[in-house]
């Protein structure tokens, strides 16, 4: 068991969404932001990779743990420490009973995903253990974590117990952290001058010339009035070449819409289930862990890739992920 001493900006218990039919009732999928950092925190502590975790955003938490609990932090780096002491990211980590995590300053990134060995046992709802805000359903209440709140764990797996026996071989107090990690090479780094693969949208050819090139030849910053429920960029203008009505159809997470005063909006995980906006492009699924970690004020560049280069890009990422898996079964045979 955890309790929650301070709360943060905003952290809540996050899974792979709320996907089995629900959006066409207007049931937004709602899930993680960053769907790797997620998956590899709970594989880091020998979890099935969709348990929830906690997605810690900007300012993170302080957290007393009442049993030793194996975690792993991963994604954006918020200076987490035990005890006073830093604690390495992308990593398998055992936290003795009775220890203290902190967060410090946001160094890179924007969100951090907190895993624990057994997953946050919390109530499922409409399949799915996501924190919707706005309906406050899912998670813990419903509702971001407050101080004072205890948050108990599920039960371990058998290779999470092998991960934390192994740990536990070295008597030392605080915390263990765990000599294998993550390649640096597997980690998605998001930079600013990186700049993020998009596919045409089905609206693309409606927008003026001008706009067509800016999309990818132009810097856009990211605002403060970004939320989970998409980012608000500024930069240039993108306008149709002719202004027309068009009917609300399903939109996905990383649909770029552009409203009628052209300032486009990146959809993300909180998304609504339709939008009636003209769509100019989609951020390929490879990606989107790099646009979870942007904040207000970073810069984002686009370029332009197929289709089939996005399902390569994914079936690329999907194979590095199952390396990831069996390599860490594999090690506590």
């Amino acid at each position: 068991m955890i309790t929650i001493k301070k709360s943060g900006l905003l952290t809540t218990v996050q899974d792979m969404g709320r996907y089995g039919g629900y959006q066409k009732y207007g049931v937004i999928a709602s899930g993680v932001m960053d769907p790797i950092a997620h998956r590899i925190a709970n594989l880091l502590v020998g979890n099935d990779e969709h348990l929830p975790t906690l997605e810690i955003t900007l300012l993170g938490p302080t957290i007393v743990f009442h049993k030793n609990a194996l975690i792993s932090i991963c994604g954006g780096d918020l200076s987490p420490s035990i005890n006073g002491e830093e604690v390495q990211s992308w990593r398998t980590v055992l936290v003795k009973k009775g220890s203290i995590l902190k967060f410090g300053p946001c160094k890179k990134g924007c969100r951090a995903y907190l895993a624990v060995a057994g997953g946050f046992s919390v109530p499922s709802v409409m399949n799915s253990k996501s924190t919707y805000l706005r309906a406050g359903i899912g998670g813990f209440k419903g509702r971001a974590l407050q101080a004072g709140d205890e948050l108990l764990f599920g039960p371990s797996s058998k290779l999470s117990i092998k991960m934390q026996d192994e740990l536990l071989e070295r008597n030392t107090t605080g915390f263990i952290e765990g000599k294998w990690s993550i390649p640096s090479s597997l980690i998605p780094i998001f930079k600013g001058d990186t700049p993020i693969r998009v596919i045409k949208g089905r609206n693309y050819h409606q927008f003026t010339q001008e706009s067509q090139k800016s999309i990818f030849n132009e810097a856009f910053v990211v605002t403060p009035q970004s939320d989970r429920m998409g980012y608000r960029l500024s930069g240039p203008l993108l306008t149709l070449e002719k202004a027309e009505e068009m009917i609300s159809e399903a939109v996905g997470f990383g649909t770029i819409q552009v409203p009628a005063n052209g300032k486009p909006i990146i959809l993300l995980a909180d998304r609504q289930t339709t939008g009636g906006y003209p769509k100019i492009g989609q951020v390929a699924s490879a990606d989107l862990p790099l646009i979870a970690q942007a904040k207000p004020g970073d810069q984002l560049y686009f370029t332009e890739i197929s289709h089939r280069e996005a399902q390569f890009l994914y079936l690329q990422r999907e194979r590095q992920l199952q390396i990831i898996k069996h390599g860490i079964i594999e090690k506590f045979k």
